[in-house]
């Protein structure tokens, strides 16, 4: 059946992401895109730092390669590696930062508000980091920490918010971080852009748009000015006269 082989496409991808993320950790694991090609199947690896996926001489590659073919059932994997470009938009790779950060025994609080500021300082919308387990003592919690403007249901929010999670192993117990992310470029369906009005009126049976109306009215309104201008010069010549005609006077009487 159709809707068995969409599960089990499904399920391998999960594992080939799960493997990629652990066997990538330290590379800062972004993400993959498995392609299927008429040469082969094309796995692209999103990393932080690509030459740690790489290795010295290819070795780290040549291992993963095997591996997705072997355990995976791949058909002629090949592995493309490519850098994120903005790290802090990524929330596979802030999810694994947040962990490392309370794996170094770092404030739960402390750990969300710094990396709730990076990540709006790299330009998104909007962020949401949540932190579950035993952080606080000895009873499970949830703390949520939301900054911007997210997405929470209907279609935008599987369609333009990115989802990251992780684990880290305390002493407690383990702690789960999930990290939503809107990235800065996100168009809402709902987002409305309101243009300046635009006015149109007749004038000897042609139309005349605002803009040229516009026009019009600077010409008009120039022409105000220099007569206002014109104006006061006059004003100021006939106060002359009259200081002088009053000057002759006195001199006479």
């Amino acid at each position: 059946m159709i809707e068995k082989d969409f599960v089990t496409e499904g399920l391998r991808r999960t594992r080939i992401d799960e493997y990629l993320e652990k066997e990538l950790e330290r590379a800062g694991y972004g993400g993959m895109d498995v392609q299927i090609t008429p040469l082969g199947t094309m796995v692209v690896v999103y990393a932080e730092r690509p030459g740690m996926v790489i290795g010295r001489g290819g070795k780290n590659v040549r291992a993963i390669t095997n591996t997705l073919k072997n355990e995976f059932g791949l058909d002629n994997p090949q592995i493309e590696v490519k850098e994120v470009d903005v790290p802090e938009l990524n929330p596979k790779i802030m999810a694994y930062k947040i962990a490392n950060m309370l794996q170094r025994g770092m404030h739960f609080r402390r750990v969300a508000y710094s990396t709730i500021r990076r990540i709006m300082g790299a330009g998104a919308q909007g962020v949401e980091v949540t932190i579950s387990g035993k952080i606080r003592g000895s009873r499970s919690a949830v703390a949520k920490f939301v900054e911007g403007y997210i997405k929470k249901c209907g279609e935008p929010s599987i369609r333009f918010v990115e989802e990251g999670f992780a684990t880290v192993q305390l002493k407690p117990g383990v702690l789960g971080i999930y990290v939503r992310i809107m990235p800065p470029e996100t168009v809402l369906p709902d987002s409305v852009e309101i243009l300046p009005p635009k006015m149109e009126v007749i004038e000897d049976g042609e139309v005349v748009e605002s803009e040229e109306l516009a026009e019009d009215e600077e010409i008009i309104e120039d022409e105000i000015v220099e007569e206002v201008e014109d104006l006061d010069e006059l004003e100021e010549i006939e106060d002359l006269e009259e200081v002088e005609e009053d000057l002759e006077e006195n001199e006479d009487n």
